[in-house]
């Protein structure tokens, strides 16, 4: 599209390059942006130009929307990326950039939604005395990141399945509407029908908990089919890493239905792995044909690793909001049972939309597989000749 600039915060981003391809940019972003930074180590961007004269100091970027690829990647802390949106979006704004889109997948800060004070943070629901005492003496820093994003100059934030009412309610108001929280329930019920990772007509979704059913609702009715049922948890904390799982009295089906199901337990993101075994392990004793455990956001701690390789948990889907997940080595031991969902075409699919009411989108799938030789289901299309990938 035309006066449309695609920049990533970093060097070698994938999502940025994929999503500057599928914006029709023929220029590597690498080349449209210098990402330096001084001896005393401060980052300082230039937008490059060519044919640079005095008449367009200051306004090589006029008229231009320039969008701003952010993601949680290899040795840059989310502090320094912070840092480093603010800069590219002032730089792009102090050369006369129209419009400057942030696209931060799994948005920064979102954890720190709440203050110590009754306004700090627009919750949904009542707040304990313990939760204000929880944040006693911390800044809220979420409505901090995104005061600092707005005064930096960015104009629109588009994310991926924030689970936060508060940060929705912030960025939303700071924001002026043009806040985007794009939820993957379309991607997902295409992946499940589309391919063989569980029997659709033999499916039972799951909600962990509370938070996530609206979510497996949506999935629900984008699947069209009404009589596949949902089984909710509850879950109750005994400790800091010690939960009670139980099966709702709202859920649509008892424990004892799910026998001999396929089950599809949906999430927007995990990061340690303790609460989802142990909804696995509540599920697996009711005897189902298998366990499906599909997430947004995948935090490849040691611990999550060590936790999901439980044998109670046959497959995890997660996607490309946190890049590095598609390194091997980061998924460790959980390669044989781990499938990438690469989203940059559904990404970009939507800011296509969004920058032309007209455009007709781009043509499905809107994503691309990619998963470990080591995965049965690799090896059952594949055959075993193949190495791992």
């Amino acid at each position: 599209m035309e006066n449309i600039v695609v920049v990533g915060s970093v060097a070698d981003n994938p999502v940025a390059e994929d999503i500057a391809h599928f914006m029709g940019q023929n220029d590597d972003y690498q080349d449209l942006i210098s990402l330096k930074s001084f001896l005393n180590t401060e980052f300082c961007p230039r937008f490059i130009t060519t044919g640079r004269n005095s008449d367009t100091v200051g306004d090589n970027l006029k008229g231009k929307t320039v969008i701003l690829v952010s993601t949680n990647q290899g040795i840059h802390s989310r502090n320094g990326l912070g840092m480093r949106n603010f800069l590219i979006a002032r730089a792009a704004k102090d050369n006369g950039a129209q419009r400057v889109i942030l696209i931060e997948p799994d948005l920064y800060y979102s954890a720190q939604d709440r203050g110590p004070r009754k306004e700090h943070g627009l919750t949904g629901t009542k707040r304990s005395k313990r939760d204000f005492e929880k944040f006693d003496g911390q800044p809220f820093s979420a409505r901090l990141y995104a005061d600092l994003l707005k005064v930096s100059g960015v104009d629109e934030v588009v994310t991926i399945h924030n689970h936060s009412t508060s940060v929705q309610n912030i960025f939303m108001d700071r924001f002026s509407g043009k806040f985007h929280n794009l939820r993957p329930f379309d991607l997902y019920s295409n992946y499940l029908v589309d391919t063989d990772v569980v029997n659709e007509r033999n499916m039972v979704l799951c909600a962990p908990d509370k938070g996530a059913l609206d979510f497996v609702r949506k999935v629900q009715s984008t699947l069209g089919d009404k009589s596949i049922p949902v089984i909710i948890m509850d879950k109750h904390r005994a400790g800091e890493r010690k939960v009670n799982i139980t099966v709702s009295k709202d859920s649509d089906i008892g424990l004892s239905d799910i026998n001999g199901k396929d089950v599809v337990v949906l999430d927007d993101m995990v990061r340690t792995g303790s609460t989802i075994v142990e909804t696995c392990h509540k599920l697996r004793s009711a005897n189902p044909n298998k366990i499906v455990f599909f997430v947004t956001h995948f935090y490849s701690s040691r611990e999550c690793r060590a936790n999901l390789n439980d044998r109670v948990l046959d497959e995890i889907i997660t996607t490309t909001t946190i890049p590095s997940i598609l390194n091997r080595d980061v998924q460790g031991r959980l390669r044989h049972k781990m499938v990438v969902l690469l989203i940059s075409r559904w990404i970009s699919n939507y800011l296509l939309q969004l920058l032309d009411n007209n455009h007709p989108g781009l043509k499905s799938p809107l994503y691309s597989e990619d998963m470990s030789a080591k995965n049965p289901r690799w090896i059952g299309k594949m055959g075993p000749l193949f190495s791992d990938s």
